[in-house]
């Protein structure tokens, strides 16, 4: 047992031999002592050789990868455009008016609506009904019946017109939300010809109300 671990003490410089060194020498010298040695004994020492099993090539390295940067170095393809937003149309310039014969509210498209004539008394100016003889002692049936003439007219019938003034931004947005909501309707309960004007129409309003928001 001691004489192996002495062969395993001596063999170990051997193990950094070139991998050709296939043969070992044991060298025996006159006082006993052994050496172990990839060269033949000197003539004094009793030789001996150790043959040696070739030792297995040695596998090659994986290749080590190159260096690589984590971080993605291609150029950054320009995102892609944004779907373009909803046309909008310009607000219609819409007018808040009051019918001069009963003032009633209506929306107009016309700031300056043409005069008409109306008899006194739609306009409050004789409380007598027309039946009953109003206009200024003429009745209706006798209007109808052809005999109205041009002094009966300037002296039963005035002249008025509606007054008008523009809607402001809020009130605009807000007459076309009504409409839009009530063509919807009108949409829905249509019959497929009848869907064209109306289907025109939700366009229109529809680009009128995205400038609302």
């Amino acid at each position: 047992m001691r004489h192996l671990a002495l062969l395993l003490l001596l063999l170990s410089p051997l193990a950094a031999l070139p991998a050709g060194a296939a043969t070992v020498y044991k060298c025996t010298g006159a006082d006993g002592r052994v050496s172990f040695q990839d060269h033949p004994c000197a003539r004094a020492q009793r030789q001996d050789i150790v043959p040696l099993a070739d030792p297995a090539p040695l596998a090659p390295l994986p290749p080590r990868p190159a260096a690589s940067d984590d971080r993605d170095t291609s150029p950054t393809p320009p995102p892609a455009p944004a779907a373009p937003p909803e046309p909008a149309a310009p607000l219609p310039g819409l007018y808040a008016c009051t019918r001069a014969t009963d003032g009633k509210f209506y929306i107009s498209r016309n700031g300056d609506p043409q005069p008409y004539l109306a008899p006194f008394g739609m306009v409050g100016m004789v409380q007598t009904p027309l039946a009953q003889g109003g206009a200024g002692g003429v009745s209706a049936p006798e209007l109808n019946r052809g005999k109205v003439t041009s002094g009966l007219v300037s002296s039963n019938y005035v002249w008025v017109q509606d007054q008008c003034r523009p809607m402001s931004y809020g009130e605009t947005c807000h007459a076309l939300q009504d409409d839009y909501d009530d063509n919807a309707r009108k949409l829905r309960r249509a019959f497929k010809s009848d869907r064209p004007p109306l289907e025109r129409r939700d366009d229109e309003l529809r680009a009128q109300l995205a400038s609302c928001r």
